[in-house]
């Protein structure tokens, strides 16, 4: 039987890398993976995890999603360029008050988050128009869907991905292409902790005013209790991917929990924003009281 060929990008950690070991673990060898890293150098907890795989079932490939050349030299390690499934898992998170953070790490959420989608999709959806088959999957986020305290950047990259694909996958019917946004809440990967994020105690807020200190150091408290409680294993959410990439005609959006359901519902309910902003405020703010301003 045919492998089904799987491009995965951010294979050195997280859901990326535990997609790419599913996959090529597969017992019915389904699928072929190329995962994908910006630094080989870390490939070695990749090639542990998957120990006693076929070597049919995985090759791993430099890819640098903010570097067209790098991507282009990735495709054409891939036989015949022939990519069935191309999922985009590379991100970057950033989480602070908007004033403290440097136009460079703006730079950077921007160029992988949002450019480094776009240039994986625009370097493989030729191919795939060309057979009128394929599926595009982004790792994307409950923060694409509503703005996030203190994550405004982040928030604003993964807005801009929900409409880039929203709008391809209206032309890309055409094309019997599926493209398909997985929807994550928090989960429990290396993510929060490989985030650029300020310390409250670091030098970076250092001048910031007392009150959004204070509200600052009440969300980072918040942010690390909801990861605690609410944090999905990582195969929960792996099984949302696989149920994607399996799924003939898999939906725009898959989400892979319901606990932030009702605010994103409300942002349909109430299209003005209003109710949306004080729900979002109340759950963030009112289950503990500020730390204080700052020393």
């Amino acid at each position: 039987m045919e492998k089904t060929v799987v491009l995965i990008t951010g294979c050195s950690s997280g859901i990326g890398l535990g997609l790419a070991v599913r996959l090529a673990s597969d017992s019915s060898q389904r699928f072929k993976v190329f995962a994908t890293m910006r630094d080989l150098a870390k490939k070695e907890r990749l090639l542990e995890c998957v120990q006693g795989c076929h070597r049919d079932t995985l090759e791993i490939l430099q890819l640098d999603v903010t570097n067209p050349a790098s991507v282009a030299s990735a495709i054409q390690r891939v036989p015949e360029q022939h990519v069935d499934v191309l999922v985009c898992n590379a991100g970057v998170g950033l989480m602070g008050p908007l004033e403290t953070c440097s136009q460079e790490a703006i730079k950077v959420v921007f160029d992988v988050n949002l450019f480094g989608t776009i240039n994986t999709i625009q370097a493989f959806l030729p191919g795939m128009k060309c057979r009128k088959a394929g599926k595009i999957i982004i790792t994307s986020s409950v923060g694409a869907l509503q703005g996030v305290p203190f994550n405004a950047v982040y928030c604003a990259s993964k807005f801009a991905v929900e409409g880039l694909c929203e709008s391809l996958a209206i032309v890309l019917q055409e094309f019997n292409i599926h493209i398909t946004l997985i929807e994550c809440g928090p989960v429990n990967t290396s993510f929060l902790s490989n985030m650029q994020s300020m310390d409250p105690e670091g030098h970076e807020l250092q001048g910031l005013d007392p009150k959004t200190y204070a509200l600052y150091c009440q969300y980072f408290q918040h942010c690390q209790s909801l990861f605690q409680d609410a944090a999905q294993d990582t195969d929960e959410v792996l099984q949302v991917f696989l149920d994607a990439i399996c799924t003939p005609n898999p939906p725009l959006r898959c989400f892979t929990t319901q606990f932030f359901m009702p605010l994103t519902r409300l942002k349909l309910l109430s299209p003005d924003g209003s109710e949306y902003v004080q729900a979002m405020h109340k759950f963030v703010f009112s289950t503990s009281e500020p730390q204080g301003d700052q020393a």
